[in-house]
């Protein structure tokens, strides 16, 4: 009995399995109309419409992202039918394209490698007659003279000889150069085909039922990994009394295999990887000081540079570098090279690359190399079955705010280029950027830079100067209310004067009402500190030993424009109930008691300079020993 039913039970599932695959499949193009890039990521919005048959049948959407999240993916359809099902799987028969291009990949370097082995053999030969030239110079032997006539002729051969050999070896050598340059970008684009897309694309299958044939339209949103972008902002003023000028941009990177061409852009600073999950606080145990691990200070570092290579020692264009807990990133260049301005909290970089574990690297150095290696469990395989469900992007309890990006100024009485124009939309817990114009974007792993807003911001300008530990003048920008530009933290290109003056971070996750931008060092304002060493002098008055400290700062303005400049100092904060310390001459600075910060705001005329005067006193038992220097 048992034996009877087990066979009844396979006879069931079989006859199922054939009647399922006995479906008819019906082939569907798509077209993706939209895409919210996000911070890691990005939504694709795609459309897709076609005839279905009557009853039963696989409508299949093919060429899509192997990186599609099967959990994410959604289908709205409109027409006479019932979506029954919706699952996504990758076609491996697609990756026999990915294979011709490659074996065409493959036969460009090895047609490489033969020219390149002609040009060796060639430029062997020519050194060998370079050298047989060369060791017969001696003309008419030792006993033997040439006269006038045939000296100049020997002269002429050897030289016209010469000249052709060293002439044809330059040659040969640029054409080896540009070979192996060549050679190099033919292997990193099989690495990108081989290790971006798995050789495979994927496909979704919507399981359909239909009374009647007829017509149908399909909405497919998904998220797909490999994608993302990174504010960034150039930052111009062209005299401290004209507005700030601040071009947003957005500088995107794409692998996911398919390209975006012709598409309306959006970019959200949400990031749908991110848990949504509320943190929970635990226990905090108190300890003796004795048995608690201290961490020591970190060094901090306002920039890091690299290369980030494969474990085959060639470098990974493409590859993601990110400041961890920021929204600060960049994609490495074709040989792998990577530059980031640092914020002063960035404590280490994350970076990932497809088909590779992600790696996260501590900053301990303004230099970082990093090797990743490969992940072979990243792109295994799987098949989720679901339903369909009506989504549209939720626009409510939004505010649009519409504005366009256009400079009013003019150069020469040319109107300049007006940049694209963009939306802001403000939804419950992000913020998206939209793009009025459409944009393509290639999957390549290129950086590619699209501009978002163009403001013209009213600002305050200081000139800020902490000489005790640079002699360098910073400008500064304020600017008030900047909530409402939606900004980003992010790297900032820096113009002062029309001309570029360095990079900087702007620190827009500041909780402060005013978004102060470094607008880098201005070489016209000269500071100097210097140590008084007639004033300071230690003395011992009983019990006790008494230190006197006097620094002279010197402003100088060689701009043709009076400035405002705040300068700070310190002196030394007491923890010791032993030690006293008493500022004598501030020249009119106010302190900060709890942090010994001394700061002045002093106006500077053109063409002149001002002293500032900073004098404490220090007391503490002759038993004990402080340092003051």
């Amino acid at each position: 009995m048992k034996q009877m039913f087990l066979l009844s039970s396979l006879l069931i599932l079989f006859i199922f399995k054939i009647s399922a695959q006995e479906l008819k499949e019906t082939k569907f193009t798509s077209k993706i109309e939209e895409v919210t890039v996000f911070l890691k990521g990005a939504q694709i919005f795609e459309t897709s419409a076609g005839q279905i048959p009557a009853g039963e049948s696989f409508i299949v959407i093919k060429g899509l992202s192997p990186y599609v999240d099967e959990k994410s993916i959604q289908v709205k359809g409109k027409g006479n039918f019932v979506i029954q099902a919706v699952n996504k799987r990758i076609d491996y028969l697609s990756g026999q394209k990915v294979n011709e291009e490659i074996k065409s990949l493959e036969d460009q370097i090895k047609k490489i490698d033969q020219n390149q082995e002609e040009t060796t053999i060639r430029l062997d030969v020519l050194a060998q007659q370079e050298n047989l030239l060369s060791a017969n110079k001696s003309i008419g032997g030792s006993q033997n003279g040439l006269n006038m006539t045939q000296l100049k002729q020997a002269m002429d051969f050897y030289e016209s000889e010469l000249t052709k050999i060293k002439s044809e070896l330059k040659k040969l050598q640029t054409k080896l150069n540009e070979g192996n340059l060549e050679k190099n970008k033919l292997i990193n684009q099989i690495r990108i085909l081989q290790e971006s897309g798995n050789k495979s694309t994927s496909e979704i299958r919507i399981r359909v039922k239909a009374d009647v044939a007829g017509p149908a339209s399909f909405e497919l949103n998904y998220l797909v990994a490999n994608a993302g972008w990174y504010p960034k902002y150039d930052v111009r003023v062209s005299d401290i009394n004209s507005p700030l000028q601040l071009n947003y941009k957005a500088e995107v990177n794409q692998n996911t295999g398919v390209d975006w061409n012709n598409v309306k852009l959006r970019f959200s600073n949400g990031n749908p990887n991110e848990s949504g999950q509320v943190p929970t606080l635990d226990k905090w145990e108190l300890n003796f000081a004795r048995l608690t691990t201290y961490s020591q200070k970190r060094t901090t570092f306002t920039s890091v540079s690299g290369r980030v290579f494969g474990e085959d020692g060639e470098p990974l264009p493409g590859t993601t570098v990110l400041v961890k807990g920021t929204t600060i990133g960049t994609a490495t260049d074709v040989e792998g090279f990577y530059s980031l301005s640092l914020p002063q909290s960035a404590s280490s970089l994350v970076f990932s690359f497809i088909g590779y574990s992600s790696r996260e690297v501590p900053i301990t150095s303004s230099s970082i190399n990093v090797t990743l290696f490969p992940n072979s469990q990243m792109l295994n395989e799987v098949t989720v079955t679901g339903y369909s469900s009506s989504n549209k992007r939720a626009l409510n309890n939004s505010i649009r705010i519409r504005g366009s990006s256009t400079l009013n100024e003019t150069v020469d009485e040319i109107a300049m280029a007006p940049s694209i124009q963009t939306i802001v939309q403000e939804n419950q817990t992000t913020v998206e950027i939209e793009v009025a114009e459409p944009y393509t974007i290639k999957s390549n792993g290129e950086k590619t830079m699209v501009d978002l807003k163009a403001y013209d911001i009213p600002a305050n300008y200081l000139y800020s100067a902490i000489p005790k530990i640079d002699n360098d003048v910073f400008l500064v920008a304020e600017i008030n209310d900047w909530n409402q530009y939606s900004l980003l933290e992010g790297e900032s290109n820096l113009y002062f004067e029309d001309g570029f003056v360095g990079r900087s971070v702007l620190n827009a996750s500041s909780l402060q009402d005013t978004l102060q931008i470094s607008m880098g060092r201005d070489r016209s304002i000269v500071v100097q500190r210097e140590k008084n060493e007639e004033f300071s002098k230690k003395r011992s008055i009983g019990s006790n030993i008494t230190e006197t400290r006097e620094y002279k700062i010197t402003v100088r303005n060689n701009k043709s424009q009076a400035v405002a400049i705040q300068v700070e100092d310190q002196i030394p904060v007491s923890v010791n109930s032993e030690i006293t310390v008493e500022a004598l001459e501030l020249s009119g600075g106010k302190i900060d008691p709890q942090t010994g910060k001394v700061s002045w705001i002093i106006d500077v005329p053109a063409g002149s300079q001002k002293e500032l005067k900073l004098q404490y006193e220090v007391k503490y038992p002759k038993r004990e020993k402080v340092i003051l220097d």
